[in-house]
């Protein structure tokens, strides 16, 4: 893409972003929806004015990073902690049902090969952290008892989707399964997970220390945002989803998590700067509003609904029944843990967006041949209702349990 051309193609993009999010939340819509109709409208789908380009995926990727960024600082892992199973029921749930459903209504439904019912099975085992999230702050909820337990839930499921997304590409490209390498994997993101945090609390401690006696300004947003780009850089190199690299970072600043070590007799205590936070928020807002839209209106540009064969009652069929387990498996999930009904109600409508997660699979399926035109057709059928019906869903489901 020439340079002319980006410049174009991102002010189309920010301008519709906005443009329709407003619209969106004037009629009381989640502003989501604004901006994933906006990638539709602008993209192959129906205009055609912006493609999926890499130049607007890299930028699309740091609106997301940024998100979990903000997502991390609000996150109050004492609370997360005193929801204490739940979260990994609700993920394992809601990652094996939808994944055993898809599997079964691929093979023995409509009789399709074993590994391209796993590609299905695989896809839709997908919850879009991203959208979940803008869902329930568009509603003002990020911050209740269940969107606690969704947090930790669709950070789970996203680590479980990055190692079946391996293992599913290992059994396409080499035939066989390495469970070695995959251990390996599961090893260095658990490690990640704990240890990230920890290290990026000790960097924030000191670019805390430097912004207080900074000689020239923007040095807390500079740093903190080069802490963001190394962590989601270590995230990649161990396997794990480069988000994770935003979410621990945005832990480090948060005004909830401290640490402390032993030193002989005494202890080296890292309490939580809520004036930092504070400081560091408001430079980072901008960003954020700036950027995050860019990952949802991709999304959008990439459901290339062109594509699809509307006329083929076979696609139409396949993706009818998919779309019934994938609702069914993911709200399902919001059942297993002991919780109050409109609690595990919202949770269960809270981990169905697939979204871009989903969109992984099964674009990765299509390039390696294993999903042909049609099969490719009813999973964005599947992806696109599945990412667009929840944030109604939520909203009337909040809106009558007001």
């Amino acid at each position: 893409m020439e340079l002319h051309q980006f410049f174009l193609f991102l002010a189309i993009i920010l301008i519709s972003a906005r443009l329709l999010s407003e619209t969106a939340a004037r009629f009381g819509i989640p502003s989501v929806i604004g901006e994933l109709l906006a990638g539709l409208l602008i993209g192959p789908s129906l205009l055609g004015w912006v493609s999926p380009d890499t130049t607007m995926k890299l930028l699309a990727e740091i609106g997301i990073i940024l998100l979990l960024f903000e997502v991390g600082m609000d996150t109050n892992l004492s609370r997360l902690a005193r929801s204490g199973s739940k979260p990994y029921v609700v993920a394992l749930v809601g990652f094996t049902l939808p994944f055993a459903l898809g599997y079964g209504v691929s093979a023995f439904m409509f009789g399709l090969p074993n590994l391209v019912a796993l590609f299905i099975g695989g896809t839709l085992t997908a919850t879009s952290i991203g959208i979940t999230v803008r869902v329930l702050d568009d509603l003002g909820k990020r911050h209740t008892d269940e969107a606690q337990i969704v947090l930790g839930a669709a950070v789970l499921d996203d680590i479980l989707g990055v190692l079946a997304l391996a293992f599913l590409y290992q059994f396409a490209v080499e035939q066989e399964v390495s469970f070695q390498a995959l251990g390996e994997v599961s090893l260095y993101i658990l490690l990640f997970m704990v240890l990230a945090p920890i290290v990026a609390k000790l960097a924030a401690a000191v670019i805390d220390r430097l912004d207080q006696h900074a000689a020239s300004p923007g040095l807390l947003l500079t740093m903190a945002l080069s802490l963001i780009l190394l962590f989601s850089w270590l995230a990649h190199a161990v396997g794990a989803p480069e988000i994770m690299g935003g979410f621990a970072a945005g832990l480090a600043f948060s005004q909830h998590f401290g640490l402390k070590f032993p030193m002989g007799r005494t202890k080296l205590i890292f309490q939580p700067s809520p004036k930092l936070a504070h400081r560091l928020e408001e430079q980072m807002r901008p960003l954020i509003h700036t950027f995050s839209p860019l990952f949802f209106v991709m999304v959008g540009v990439s459901l290339n609904l062109s594509a699809v064969d509307w006329g083929s009652s076979f696609v139409w069929l396949l993706a009818g029944s998919l779309l019934l387990v994938a609702f069914a498996g993911k709200f399902a999930a919001g059942f297993f843990i002991k919780e109050p009904r409109n609690h595990q109600v919202a949770i269960g409508l809270s981990m169905i967006p697939r979204g871009e997660v989903g969109l992984i699979f099964a674009q990765l399926g299509f390039s390696q041949g294993i999903l042909n035109g049609e099969l490719y057709a009813a999973m964005l059928i599947v992806i696109a209702l599945t990412t667009m019906a929840p944030p109604f869903l939520l909203k009337w489901f909040y809106g009558r349990n007001a």
